[in-house]
């Protein structure tokens, strides 16, 4: 696993931070167009080996950039994002390109707006250089896609990036700026950045406003640090009418993140009773974050885990029908186009019945009681991401089996479903230096909370190793 110095990784314009790229515009240290050019010069060297981008404008992201340096040369930014590299998930709509889903099912027909997240990215004067890759229809923690072609894993290329915010991830490790814009319905920002040691924070469900809304979608930050993701969080929780599953404006303040841990009540969730053994590396991790945080004050007990076997099925089941109400309007032939993995999976919600698919989504009911039931007595949940350190980059999924597609999102999804804010932030190595993420879980709406949790967790980690260089470099 090749390792950068940790002079380059502090002296590369495509390593800074999004506060410390702003800083520097405005010290004027460096512009926006000079960042561009570096970041597209060590995009050249990585992107054949990991496949993490979709649409890639260079060209419009520089005319961008040179608007963004002559204002920046005025003094007059045009937002707190002006000048900072992003890359934007394939489903997310940007105007004018395709949204194809991942899929090579889908009609690749120009999108007509910019959905919410990327608008307000955009007010705020991000330079969008690119999309990046997604499996098929988002339903698979996976870099493979019909459409795609297949993401690798930076910190280790025989390996899968995770997904569905596959690209976003894999962008966001091997420095290709510092923001990175996913989406997460069952673990899709988290997971990824789990397996791609980054920070990603799956907020109160409507904290961000989404198009299309669907039960537990959101949009969220993928990024290197906690302070860019509140960065990102105070743009992308701007409010849009589109999304009528959105919260009320809030005046949160996403710059105060000092936290103490002192006299909180956490709960360490370690064996859920469901989903994949818990693996021993990942296991001691996530003891390790939960007695950082007791010996800075927090009072920590091991808990139980809030999912069942019965509500992991039933989200499966849901998931199925759902997906084939849309792959059975396609022809045979159109159909064949998408993953076999996806079809299989998916072909079995043809023969669940009505009541057992109303019976699935009850499941999302179940799981938002018992986790009320479970923050009325602690603050916060500390907890494995995924119970696996890393599996191959060929596969669907953790066990690549379409009858048993979730066993690996038993931490990840309850939070979706009950519409908590959830935080992935890497909590340490395997024993080939492969990361592996802690995830941090408030009470609804306590999103800054969660960030504030991860800051602190940040100085009580350890220090961290560099990021993965490209092969041969």
């Amino acid at each position: 696993m090749d390792k950068s110095s940790s002079q380059d990784s502090v002296s590369a314009l495509h390593d800074l931070s999004a506060v410390d790229l702003v800083a520097g515009f405005r010290a004027r240290q460096f512009s926006p167009s000079e960042v561009l050019e570096d970041v597209l010069a060590h995009i050249a060297v990585w992107e054949p080996h990991i496949k993490a981008l979709y649409a890639f404008d260079p060209d419009g992201a520089r005319l961008t950039a040179k608007a963004s340096t002559e204002r920046w040369h005025k003094d007059e930014p045009m937002g707190p994002l002006d000048g900072v590299p992003v890359t934007i998930k394939d489903n997310i709509a940007t105007k004018g390109t395709p949204v194809p889903l991942g899929a090579a099912t889908t009609d690749l027909v120009p999108a007509p707006a910019d959905s919410p997240p990327a608008a307000r990215l955009r007010e705020a004067g991000a330079v969008i250089f690119s999309k990046t890759t997604m499996p098929d229809y988002g339903m698979l923690s996976s870099g493979l896609s019909s459409f795609h072609p297949l993401t690798r894993n930076p910190w280790d290329l025989s390996k899968n990036p995770g997904g569905s915010s596959a690209g976003a991830a894999a962008a966001g490790a091997a420095g290709y700026g510092p923001l990175h814009l996913g989406t997460d319905i069952g673990g899709s920002v988290r997971l990824p950045a789990c397996w791609c040691g980054l920070v990603a924070l799956k907020p109160s469900l409507g904290r961000v406003p989404i198009d299309p809304p669907y039960v537990g979608r959101v949009a969220g930050p993928m990024t290197r640090t906690v302070d860019d993701a509140a960065l990102m969080m105070s743009v992308l929780s701007r409010p849009d009418r589109r999304d009528g599953m959105s919260l009320p404006p809030d005046s949160i303040n996403w710059k105060a993140l000092e936290k103490s841990p002192r006299k909180l009540r956490l709960g360490l969730m370690l064996d859920l009773g469901v989903g994949q053994p818990l693996e021993k590396d990942v296991r001691n991790v996530a003891v390790r974050a939960a007695k950082a945080f007791e010996s800075a004050g927090a009072v920590v007990t091991e808990i139980d885990g809030v999912l069942t076997r019965e509500m992991l099925d039933g989200l499966d089941h849901f998931w199925r029908v759902r997906l084939w109400d849309d792959l059975s309007k396609l022809s045979p032939d159109k159909r064949a186009k998408a993953l076999p993995y996806i079809v299989n999976w998916a072909e079995a919600g043809a023969k669940l019945s009505g009541v057992e698919a109303i019976r699935g989504f009850n499941a999302t009911l179940a799981i938002r009681a018992a986790a009320g039931k479970l923050f009325g007595e602690i603050d916060y949940v500390i907890s494995p991401v995924s119970p696996v350190v890393n599996f191959p980059a060929e596969f669907a999924s953790p066990l690549n089996d379409p009858d048993r597609p979730f066993e690996h999102i038993a931490y990840t999804v309850p939070w979706n479903m009950a519409e908590n804010p959830a935080v992935t932030i890497n909590g340490g190595y395997d024993g080939k230096g492969f990361p592996i993420g802690v995830q941090i879980v408030g009470r609804r709406f306590d999103d800054i909370g969660v960030l504030g949790m991860a800051k602190a967790f940040e100085s009580l980690r350890g220090a961290q190793r560099p990021w993965p260089v490209a092969p041969g470099k």
